[in-house]
């Protein structure tokens, strides 16, 4: 009795097999990939927020002539404040530049007008990678390259006098992605060296801005977030 010939055993099981293992693998690189290009570190290095306190010197000016037009810029400093979850760990991010200028008037000790400036571009955190995203896909500071704060009421009893430091509130217009929403600061401020310090905080909601929070599968970064800033001003003239 001849027996019949042995079929060749089918191959589609080991196929699929090696298609799975692939896709599997590309999936790994994918994410390792991904997260490199948002962010080398996931241990960011949050810096501390801005204050008069921490950055104040013996002040130079004449406390009973404030009164005029002052310049924003050298030795001010701007930037964001952020929460997000990168591959399961709590991250505290912050975003700073002194690519900052402006104007002030100050009437007695009210500062009835002040317009600062931020290259948007210009702010960086400890990662290159997590820099280029915000700058091009988040911000798009190409087409948006400035986010401005323009005080819209008087802050009245604002700078006070030798080495005493005021909080107040200010009103002002907030103009990011190019869009303008009305915020509220709690402003810090001393005399320091030539001039007067404000340090503060404006928290916002990102998609108020037409702002999409990064959320990556890997990294998702909360919606809220802060501007925070310390500008130095001194007596334009």
């Amino acid at each position: 009795m001849t027996s019949e010939p042995q079929r060749p055993r089918s191959r589609k099981p080991l196929v699929w097999a090696g298609v799975v293992l692939v896709v599997a693998v590309l999936a790994v690189v994918g994410v390792a990939v991904g997260t490199n290009v948002y962010s080398s570190n996931e241990n960011a290095k949050a810096s501390a927020a801005p204050s008069v306190a921490a950055s104040r010197a013996p002040s130079t000016l004449d406390a009973a002539d404030l009164s005029g037009d002052w310049a924003i810029g050298g030795d001010s400093e701007a930037g964001y404040r952020v929460h997000e979850v990168l591959n399961g760990s709590d991250v505290t991010v912050t975003g700073r530049t002194d690519s900052v200028s402006g104007s002030a008037t100050v009437d007695g000790s009210a500062i009835t007008a002040a317009t600062v400036t931020v290259q948007v571009a210009d702010i960086a955190t400890d990662s290159a990678q997590r820099d280029s995203y915000f700058r091009d896909s988040a911000l798009d500071v190409a087409a948006f390259p400035e986010a401005t704060f323009t005080l819209t009421e008087p802050v009245a009893d604002a700078v006070p006098s030798g080495s005493g430091t005021t909080t107040v509130e200010a009103s002002g217009e907030l103009t990011l992605h190019g869009v303008t929403k009305a915020v509220r600061a709690e402003l810090q401020v001393g005399l320091s060296g030539d001039g007067v310090d404000v340090s503060g905080s404006v928290p916002i909601t990102f998609s108020d801005f037409g702002v999409q929070a990064p959320d990556l599968g890997f990294v998702k970064v909360d919606d809220a977030g802060a501007v925070e800033f310390l500008v130095h001003a001194t007596p334009a003239s």
